[in-house]
């Protein structure tokens, strides 16, 4: 089983960057087809961010994030990352990040298109 591990969470201004990271441990990410990010914020249901295709020849995005956030992977260092940019006070949230061995054209967007899970990473943006 792989074990998911979220890093790059923090406190920012409106406006500002982050990049999270989402490492694979105990097995490589290529055993896996599809890696998503995600996130919660309180009283919310998780929702979808991000995905990528391990292949790489693949992404798509929420519109809520589009042209905002970026999604890539780095297969020799065995981590994908979600680089967020122009960041505002509603993408604070828990961020999580999943994988999944399904085969798809495109990466899920559901929770339940993703069967491993990390710990997630507090983003938190101020006004």
């Amino acid at each position: 089983q792989v074990q998911l591990v979220e890093s790059g969470g923090g406190l920012v201004q409106a406006g500002g960057s982050l990049r999270l990271s989402c490492a694979a441990s105990g097995r490589a990410f290529t055993t896996y087809t599809t890696v998503g990010w995600f996130r919660q914020a309180p009283g919310k249901e998780r929702e979808f961010v991000a995905g990528i295709r391990w292949s790489g020849d693949s992404t798509n995005y929420a519109d809520s994030v589009k042209g905002r956030f970026t999604i890539s992977r780095d297969s020799a260092r065995n981590t994908v990352y979600l680089q967020m940019n122009s960041l505002k006070p509603e993408d604070t949230a828990v961020y999580y990040c999943a994988a999944d061995r399904r085969w798809r054209v495109v990466p899920g967007q559901t929770p339940g298109d993703y069967t491993n899970w990390g710990q997630g990473t507090q983003v938190t943006v101020s006004s």
